[in-house]
């Protein structure tokens, strides 16, 4: 796979080299001179010095043959220019863009931009996962990593031992696949009752994860 990745610094350079490893074919695009030299050398590529987000310097590496454009330098503006330029005027498949500011990473996805990738709500959901949900196991990620396929076994005693689905006001980002008792799965529906020692699969959005674990009274609220 042709990437074009936009951003030189740290994040730039691993992300390039970790493509390398996996047998794709990187062009970086970086406008620190020595930060060019220095990645040219250590991992013979093509490196443009220049900013990624002008027609000029994506012209130089003929952007309508890449794959993907990924832009991760610090500014999130230059992130979604380049972005932008990617696929409306170079029609390149897939864009991602790297969010310092949590908060502009819904603007992006509505500017175009195919996955903005946040660091600090993915670390912000990771330790609220690990921490708030302990009980629950991942089992798949779904939509680019927005929602999970997940199971728990709920504990024994359990609070609301009989309790129907219908009475626990789960989010509306939620669903309970399953229900597996005593070695019988039951596909439940809003009469179903839950029990200690009942092994749920449900599909959750990770925004949601923690409602649906204190509504399951999984954890404390």
């Amino acid at each position: 796979m042709n990437v074009i990745v936009v951003g030189g610094g740290k994040v730039g350079y691993y992300l390039t080299k970790t493509l390398l490893e996996h047998g794709h074919s990187p062009h970086l695009i970086e406008q620190n001179r020595e930060s060019c030299s220095h990645i040219a050398d250590e991992l013979d590529i093509p490196v443009v010095c220049g900013d990624g987000s002008t027609i000029e310097v994506l012209d130089l590496l003929d952007a309508r043959y890449a794959d993907a454009l990924i832009a991760v330098t610090g500014r999130d503006q230059d992130n979604l220019i380049a972005c932008q330029l990617a696929k409306k005027l170079y029609q390149i498949p897939r864009t991602v863009a790297r969010v310092n500011n949590p908060k502009n990473a819904a603007v992006m996805r509505q500017m175009g931009v195919d996955i903005p990738v946040s660091v600090t709500d993915n670390i912000a959901q990771l330790l609220e996962r690990e921490i708030d949900t302990a009980a629950i196991r991942q089992l798949m990620s779904l939509n680019r990593g927005e929602a999970t396929l997940s199971e728990v076994e709920l504990p024994r005693p359990y609070a609301l031992d009989g309790k129907r689905l219908s009475e626990l006001d789960l989010p509306e980002e939620s669903v309970i696949v399953s229900i597996s008792r005593d070695g019988q799965m039951i596909i439940p529906r809003g009469n179903a009752q839950i029990f200690g020692g009942d092994r749920l699969v449900f599909i959750c959005t990770n925004h949601t994860i923690k409602q649906f674990s204190q509504k399951l009274a999984l954890k404390n609220p």
